[in-house]
C-alpha cells in the first residue's frame, strides 16, 4: 500500500492503486490537510473510495468528498464512495447533497 501523507489528526487516505481507503478522523481541524494530501495520489483505478475507517467526521468530510467527486469529473474518472458511516450519510441528507455523493 502507498500511504498518503497523514493529516495532523492522524487521518488520511491510503491506496493500493485500485482503491482508496480512509482511516482516522476527518473534521474541520484536518480537512484541508487531508484534501491537500490527496493531490499526490492518482485517483483509484477501480473508482472506489472506502470510508469504513472514518472514526469521527463532521460536515467538513462532506466537503472533502465533494471536492474529490469534482476532481474525478474533471479527470473523467468514475468515483464512488463505499461504507459511508451512517452519521455522515445523515449529514449529507440534512444538507441535501446525498445525490452528489452517489456513484
Amino acid at each position: 500500500m502507498i500511504a498518503c501523507a497523514p493529516a495532523p489528526s492522524n487521518g488520511g487516505f491510503v491506496t493500493n492503486g485500485e482503491r482508496w481507503s480512509f482511516a482516522g478522523t476527518l473534521t474541520f481541524a484536518d480537512a484541508a490537510a487531508v484534501l491537500e494530501a490527496t493531490h499526490a495520489l492518482a485517483l483509484p483505478h477501480a473508482g472506489v473510495v472506502d470510508l469504513a475507517g472514518i472514526g469521527h467526521a463532521d460536515s467538513s468530510a462532506l466537503a472533502v468528498m465533494m471536492a474529490l467527486k469534482r476532481r474525478a469529473v474533471a479527470e473523467g474518472v468514475p468515483l464512488a464512495y463505499e461504507a459511508i458511516p451512517p452519521a455522515l450519510l445523515a449529514l449529507a441528507h440534512v444538507y441535501g447533497v446525498e445525490d452528489l455523493l452517489a456513484g
